[in-house]
C-alpha cells in the first residue's frame, strides 16, 4: 500500500494538537490542507482515524493505535535524515520556535538577522504566542520561555539579556491629575490598565523594595489580552488613561523620550532572564545545534 509520508505527518500533526485549526496553526499550514490528507489516509487504510464532531476531534482506537506506532517511527526517520544533514558543510533545514512576544520583540531582533545570514540555507519559523504549549506536540523544534515556566526534563540555555525588570509607568497628565503613588499599595486607588493571558488568569501585580515583596489585585480601567493587545495599552497609558506595568525594555524608549513616566521605580521587580528550551530525550536536529551554538557564543 503506497501511503504518501505528508499525509501521516499530517495525520500526526492532528492527532497531537487534538483538531484541524489546532494543527493547522501548530504546522503553519492550513485546515482544509490538513483535513483532505486525513481523508485521503483514511480512504486508503479503509478505517476512520478521528471522530469528528462540531466541538471536538479525537482520534478512534484504530487512529490511536496508528499514533502510538507512527509517532516515534517518523522521529526516528527525521532523526536519520538529520545525520546526514551534519555531514553538511552548512546545515540546513528548517527551525520552528515557540516565543512569547516579550521575546520577539525585545530578544530576537538583535539575534535573527545575523544567525540568518551566517546560516543561509536554514529556514526559520516562529510561532509567536504568550499560552505555554508543549513544543514537541506544536510541532516546534523548541521554545523560549522564563525559568519558572520550564519542566524539568527540558534543556534550557540563556539567551537575551540575563536581568530584566518589570516597570511601572503612566502618563504625566495622569499622575498630574490622581496623583503620584508613593506606596505598592496606593495603586488600589488609581486607574489601573491589567494584562489577561489567553488561557483567562490575570496575574497580580508583583513589587519588590528591600527584600519585600508587595502583590496587588488593583482595580482595572482597562484589560487586554497578554500578546497582541499590549501595544494599545501602552498607547492608552501614554494618552493618560491610566497606569501599565510591563518590561522595562518595552517600555523605556517611551520613557526616555518623556511620554511616559516612571511610577514606584524602587520597587521594580527584577528577575532572570528568558531561555532557549528543548527536550533533552531527543537527537537534537542540525538547524537546533546551529542556533544554540550561535545565541552560546554571543
Amino acid at each position: 500500500m503506497a501511503v504518501e509520508i505528508s499525509d501521516l505527518q499530517a495525520f500526526l500533526v492532528v492527532a497531537r494538537a487534538g483538531g484541524f485549526r489546532e494543527g493547522a496553526r501548530a504546522s503553519g499550514g492550513s485546515a482544509s490542507g490538513l483535513s483532505d490528507a486525513v481523508r485521503r489516509l483514511e480512504a486508503q487504510l479503509g478505517v476512520r482515524l478521528f471522530n469528528r464532531t462540531t466541538r471536538s476531534v479525537a482520534t478512534t482506537e484504530a487512529g490511536q493505535g496508528l499514533f502510538d506506532r507512527l509517532a516515534p517511527a517518523l522521529s526516528e526517520m527525521e532523526a536519520a535524515l538529520d545525520v546526514v544533514n551534519g555531514f553538511r558543510e552548512r546545515p540546513a533545514g528548517v527551525l520552528k520556535l515557540n516565543v512569547p512576544v516579550s521575546a520577539a520583540r525585545l530578544v530576537l531582533p538583535s539575534i535573527v538577522p545575523r544567525f540568518l545570514a551566517a546560516y543561509p540555507d536554514i529556514r526559520l519559523e516562529l510561532m509567536i504566542e504568550d499560552s505555554f504549549v508543549d513544543v514537541i506536540a506544536a510541532g516546534c523544534d523548541a521554545g523560549i520561555r522564563y525559568d519558572d515556566r520550564l519542566a524539568q526534563d527540558m534543556i534550557a540555555v540563556p539567551i537575551g539579556p540575563r536581568t530584566q525588570r518589570f516597570a511601572a509607568v503612566a502618563s504625566k497628565d495622569y499622575l498630574d491629575r490622581r496623583g503620584r503613588p508613593a506606596h505598592p499599595r496606593d495603586l488600589m486607588q488609581h486607574a489601573c490598565i491589567r494584562n489577561r493571558f489567553a488561557s483567562g488568569s490575570m496575574p497580580d501585580w508583583e513589587f519588590e523594595r528591600d527584600g519585600e515583596t508587595v502583590l496587588i489585585d488593583p482595580p482595572a480601567a482597562l484589560i487586554v489580552q497578554t500578546g497582541g493587545g499590549v501595544d494599545l495599552a501602552v498607547d492608552c497609558a501614554k494618552a493618560g488613561a491610566g497606569i501599565v506595568t510591563l518590561f522595562e525594555d518595552w517600555l523605556r524608549p517611551h520613557i526616555d523620550s518623556g511620554a511616559l513616566e516612571p511610577v514606584l521605580e524602587d520597587w521594580w521587580p527584577e528577575f532572570s532572564g528568558p531561555f532557549l528550551y528543548y527536550p533533552g530525550r531527543r537527537l537534537v536536529p542540525a538547524p537546533l545545534r546551529a542556533f544554540v551554538d550561535f545565541i552560546k557564543t554571543k
